[in-house]
């Protein structure tokens, strides 16, 4: 399995959005912090589900959180026309 625990800060307040079948998904990214020579990691997380409503007002900028759940790799074309890759969490834990 591709399982990851993280701990780090939300680099903005979480977003909640609905699916097409009425499934609320809130949206959010986590800084995982390297060390003081090292550039953060973020990372995309998506909680799913009746938690990601109940927990998006608490998921504000700033806020220290550690996330556990599977990593999944996107790809994308921006606006500009560049192929863009990343890496998302659908997060199964936070706390």
């Amino acid at each position: 399995m591709n399982n990851i625990t993280i701990a780090g800060n939300l680099g903005k307040d979480a977003e909640v959005k609905f699916l097409q079948n009425g499934d609320p998904v809130a949206s959010f990214s986590v800084a995982d912090s390297q060390g003081r020579d090292k550039p953060s990691i973020w990372w995309n997380c998506s909680l799913f589900g009746k938690r990601a409503e109940s927990l998006a007002p608490y998921l504000t900028k700033g806020q220290q959180v550690t996330v556990s759940g599977t990593v999944s790799e996107r790809e994308w074309t921006d606006k500009q026309g560049v192929q863009r890759k990343s890496m998302d969490i659908r997060v199964a834990d936070v706390a």
